[in-house]
């Protein structure tokens, strides 16, 4: 599976917009997630855009819910267009990806955290994953034992033939079983799995790249503070400006003393 990461001359380029994040409160996030995982870099960011809400109820969102926010949030940020980098997995040639906010963004949206399965004499209830289960897996050596972990955290209730089941062990149930319900889970959500089909223009090969708003988001964040970083040390340097007085410049106004500068 390919992920897709933000284009290096794209990232540069970066220029938050919003008028409620100021230079300095984005810094600040920035700063915060450098000390975080994956999943708690999504929830940084989630809680920085809904300050009214507490970070452990947006932790209780499904995933699909909570990248849907995220991707409203880039939009915010840095506009509606993206532009990425991938590589054609049969000849290697370099793709630079164009798209939209809507191109990743899902209008059907889960309108239950539970979802039920009928199948083989099985009767399964389970709800949505959120936050809160993939933290738990931070310690998973695997794929197939973190796929296993999930569904044993977000099966409620299972019954066979009409007769409680006390195990939740995906592995004694039948693979088929366990199978049809993670699938079940993804269609029940999903903003939480998105994935892009590409076509490489040089050797026609077609393949599905996934999409990841988490990691998308925080390399546009990471690069956008090294920008700020690199624009505050000029201007610090040549006026002797402290770097409070210098976040609080709009964008346009430190780009044009930059420009002085460099005249």
């Amino acid at each position: 599976m390919y992920e897709l990461s933000p284009s290096t001359s794209a990232a540069e380029n970066l220029s938050a917009s919003v008028s409620s994040f100021s230079s300095a409160k984005l810094l600040q996030i920035w700063e915060r997630g450098q000390r975080e995982l994956h999943t708690e870099k999504a929830l940084t960011l989630l809680a920085a855009a809904h300050p009214d809400n507490a970070r452990e109820t947006l932790a209780t969102l499904s995933i699909g819910q909570r990248d849907a926010g995220l991707i409203s949030l880039r939009e915010l940020l840095f506009g509606s267009h993206l532009s990425s980098l991938t590589d054609c997995p049969a000849c290697n040639e370099r793709l630079e990806l164009n798209f939209n906010v809507n191109d990743i963004r899902v209008s059907a949206s889960p309108t239950d955290s539970t979802i039920s399965l009928h199948e083989d004499g099985y009767e399964l209830q389970l709800r949505l994953p959120n936050s809160l289960d993939l933290l738990r897996l931070t310690d998973c050596i695997s794929r197939d034992e973190m796929r296993s972990r999930l569904f044993e955290q977000c099966l409620i209730h299972v019954t066979h033939k009409g007769q409680a089941e006390f195990t939740k062990q995906p592995d004694e149930m039948p693979e088929r079983i366990v199978e049809l319900a993670i699938e079940r889970l993804g269609e029940a959500d999903p903003q939480a799995d998105v994935e892009i089909a590409l076509t490489c223009p040089e050797c026609g090969h077609e393949w599905q790249t996934a999409f990841d708003i988490v990691s998308y988001l925080w390399s546009e964040l990471q690069a956008w503070a090294m920008q700020l970083f690199r624009e505050v040390h000029l201007l610090a340097s040549a006026y002797g400006w402290p770097e409070s007085d210098i976040l609080n410049l709009t964008a346009q106004r430190r780009h044009c003393y930059l420009e002085l500068l460099s005249q």
